[in-house]
């Protein structure tokens, strides 16, 4: 079974389902804590500044969750009525429950990318920098790195695009949620790839073990504004040094061991791609995705059945089934899943 003993089913929906490792109890038991609001947390205050010296970047800020973190960065980079390029399968845009056009009031003008990867010279031809009255003005360039599609995008695209930015002056947000997955996979610090963004959001519960919590970092000035914006948006937290706590030994021990996720993935999927009718994309993080078409066997029918075996797994959502190995998972796990899998859609 799963290396969480207080688990009863292997639970492969995502990396965002790993519990607190025991070290990360003990540390929240120990916190030191104060006011974060009034800056007085001094354990918040340590993890927003080995967070920013992680990715090369003057400051950082820590928020609730990564969606927020997303959020946020769009409210502080624009004003309302902006526009803001992007992908029209990222996180920002599928996943977030339209809370940009709630919270910052921004247009989202998104490009469909072929396997996600981003296109500089399509994202070049859709920035406004005319002064047209008629037109909103581009605010704003969102990218992530990794991908929800389990890719990762390369640095040279990443100075591309940071390129662009600079020449209209529009500053680059990166979904960072893997960020440490990313970096691995292109064999980078994350910094490298922060290098080439404005500001940037990481998940701190996506595949380390924290259980609550994002990073939010860029300038110096950038957060300032970010920090008041956060507070509108209640992010104001207290005595978030026990939150905080786990999220250092996230940063600093857990992005140390995500070979050992890359491994178990590439290790389901060449246990997929060994049953017959299966066909299995390309893995590159942590992320396993695939097809069964060949198989003959309903895609709607497949979570359930895994679910009957004891497995959790996401079922399909307008495209391949996707699996997802973590801190939890083990390789013995994989291999039982691969074996029902097969049984599955042997039947």
């Amino acid at each position: 079974m799963s290396k969480n003993n207080e688990k009863e089913f292997m639970d492969f929906r995502s990396d965002t389902v790993t519990k607190p490792t025991q070290a990360m109890r003990q540390a929240m038991f120990d916190a030191m804590v104060g006011d974060d609001v009034y800056g007085d947390d001094p354990t918040v205050n340590k993890l927003e500044e080995e967070a920013a010296k992680r990715l090369g970047k003057e400051a950082a800020l820590f928020v609730p969750s990564g969606t927020f973190g997303n959020q946020l960065a769009l409210f502080t980079h624009c004003q309302r009525g902006d526009e803001v390029i992007l992908a029209d399968d990222c996180h920002i845009v599928a996943h977030e429950a339209g809370a940009a056009a709630v919270i910052a009031g921004v247009q989202l003008r998104t490009i469909t990318f072929p396997g996600g990867i981003p296109v500089p010279d399509e994202i070049k031809k859709r920035v406004r920098a005319t002064g047209d009255i008629h037109e909103p003005k581009t605010a704003l360039i969102c990218l992530e790195n990794a991908l929800g599609n389990g890719r990762v995008v390369p640095l040279t695209v990443m100075k591309e695009i940071s390129g662009i930015a600079k020449e209209y002056n529009v500053p680059i947000h990166l979904d960072g949620a893997r960020i440490f997955n990313a970096a691995l996979a292109l064999g980078v610090e994350a910094r490298e790839i922060a290098a080439y963004v404005d500001s940037v959001q990481f998940c701190l519960s996506k595949g380390l073990c924290s259980p609550v919590g994002s990073i939010l970092a860029g300038t110096t000035a950038f957060i300032g504004n970010a920090r008041r914006k956060r507070k509108i948006m209640g992010g104001g937290m207290r005595q978030a040094g026990v939150l905080a706590a786990p999220g250092l030994i996230a940063l600093n021990e857990m992005t140390k061991r995500l070979g050992e996720d890359h491994e178990t993935a590439k290790l389901l999927g060449r246990e997929l791609a060994a049953i017959k009718g299966v066909t299995v994309e390309p893995v590159e993080i942590n992320m396993v995705f695939f097809h069964i078409d060949g198989t003959g066997f309903p895609y709607e029918r497949f979570a359930g059945a895994m679910f009957e075996r004891g497995f959790l797994v996401n079922g399909e959502s307008r495209g391949p089934l996707r699996m997802v190995t973590h801190n939890d998972v083990t390789a013995e796990d994989v291999k039982k899943a691969a074996a029902a899998i097969k049984e599955i859609v042997g039947q």
